[in-house]
């Protein structure tokens, strides 16, 4: 009887390094699947808080108000002051909001938000008018109400820089402050909005939005 014939010694070590390479280019698959996945969540991620910090921008200028005695807007360069309406028709009060860009240890810079309590006499308007510019500047910290101030912030996404514009008789110019804008015309007809957001973050690059007053005319861009 014939013997069977067994692989041979070469024969087994290519077999093993076929396999070695197969083994090798699947797992650089997985990886770069794995990569890609967390990529996409990320991005995803950056996206989500982008649309939630834009809807909360576009939701504070709807509802921003002018009122007897009241700046409605104010613009300092460095921070944005509102006077906005509650969204609870139960509720007659407003709130002073503020926007502004801070220094943060882990992403460099980030977009902020701060909001009053509510408010129903003037007095606590102008208290909280002054508490937002405060926070706007250094966080409190020069009027001896830092921790009170940083309670009520919430920091949004990283942002590189911003930049406001006003649309004022026909043309997008850079905002000003609330003197320049006067009592006449206390709110710009619109509000254009100039992120600068950082790379590695899922999202980069310059990013645009423009916001409307409702009864103004649109603008031309």
């Amino acid at each position: 009887m014939r013997r069977s014939k067994g692989f041979t010694l070469i024969e087994l070590l290519v077999a093993i390094a076929v396999m070695a390479l197969l083994a090798l280019v699947s797992w650089r698959g997985l990886e770069g699947m794995a990569r890609a996945q967390a990529l996409n969540r990320e991005r995803g991620d950056a996206m989500l808080t982008l649309q939630a910090a834009l809807s909360q921008w576009n939701a504070d200028l709807d509802a921003t108000t002018a009122l007897t005695q009241i700046r409605p807007m104010d613009w300092d360069g460095r921070v944005l002051r509102l006077t906005r309406r509650s969204t609870d028709t139960a509720q007659s009060v407003v709130y002073v909001v503020a926007w502004t860009l801070r220094a943060d240890a882990a992403v460099g810079a980030r977009w902020q938000r701060w909001q009053s309590p509510g408010i129903t006499t003037r007095v606590e308007w102008q208290q909280a008018w002054d508490r937002a510019a405060a926070w706007g500047q250094d966080g409190g910290s020069s009027t001896g109400s830092g921790s009170e101030l940083r309670g009520a912030e919430l920091g949004l996404m990283p942002v590189e820089a911003w930049q406001l514009y006003y649309f004022r008789n026909d043309s997008w110019t850079p905002a000003v402050g609330a003197e320049v804008l006067g009592t006449g015309t206390p709110l710009p007809d619109g509000v254009r909005l100039v992120l600068s957001l950082p790379p590695g973050q899922g999202l980069a690059g310059l990013l645009t939005r423009d916001w409307l007053r409702p009864t103004a005319m649109a603008p031309k861009s």
